[in-house]
């Protein structure tokens, strides 16, 4: 399992929202290249980020901090956002990003997101945000009328590799993430599923790595101290190992 520690750019600045409440935001730094440096020299490989003006407005707001966080980190950049055209996924995959994020474009853009994966492949990621039950759109601004399980069995059907799934109401609240929605997810996909949202202890992230999850995403518990990146990224190589009988 990999433990990607989040930067949420806001106005340039790396913040966090309460359960997807652009009035509920902290500034943590006035420098994400900066905090990716940091997570870096803390053992990180990865780190999730997301454009928060691009993923309310449908275009790119921060693309050239962005850039500057893929050029200067050394860490593997899965960026989300606002993308929602072939050409920004092609800006930021030649700008260094490793993988890019779909979100409202994989729900709303009718052909889109089978278009992006045959071009793409393995570079194109989607993130399922579920608020009771359905996926949200539009930086978590409005709900759509698809079922989580059935939005991620169609994304699963056309060759995505990778899913993100965060339970809104978790978010930034530190108050435990949805095991049960991660647990029925991994027992009906197959694919590459990320957990997201309130992991706020190591006792959850050795929860989620034996329910088989392949990543799982650190946000205000690292910001907040609840959890010591260096502490989850040292733990993670013993979890994963299997032992042959």
């Amino acid at each position: 399992m990999i433990i990607y520690p989040a930067i949420d750019i806001y106005e340039g600045k790396a913040v966090r929202l309460i359960r997807g409440d652009y009035s509920q935001m902290t500034v943590y730094s006035d420098d994400p290249v900066s905090t990716a440096r940091d997570f870096r020299e803390a053992g990180a490989s990865a780190v999730h980020v997301v454009d928060l003006e691009g993923a309310r407005d449908g275009k790119p707001v921060n693309i050239e901090i962005i850039k500057r966080i893929a050029a200067e980190s050394g860490l593997n950049l899965q960026v989300g956002g606002g993308i929602r055209t072939n050409e920004t996924i092609k800006d930021y995959l030649n700008a260094g990003v490793r993988r890019v994020i779909l979100g409202t474009a994989a729900v709303s853009t009718p052909g889109f997101l089978p278009d992006a994966v045959k071009m793409f492949g393995e570079a194109i990621a989607v993130s399922a945000d579920v608020k009771d039950g359905f996926v949200a759109i539009k930086g978590w601004t409005e709900i759509s009328d698809q079922d989580i399980l059935g939005f991620c069995r169609a994304v699963e059907e056309t060759g995505v590799q990778t899913l993100i799934c965060t339970d809104i109401s978790k978010d930034g609240l530190l108050e435990g993430t949805n095991m049960e929605l991660y647990r029925m997810l991994r027992e009906k996909l197959t694919i590459s599923l990320i957990a997201s949202g309130g992991i706020s202890s190591i006792n959850e992230i050795e929860a989620l790595s034996a329910l088989g999850m392949d990543g799982a995403i650190l946000g205000k518990a690292i910001y907040s101290g609840s959890i010591d990146l260096r502490d989850a990224i040292r733990i993670i190589p013993c979890l994963d190992v299997k032992v042959e009988l």
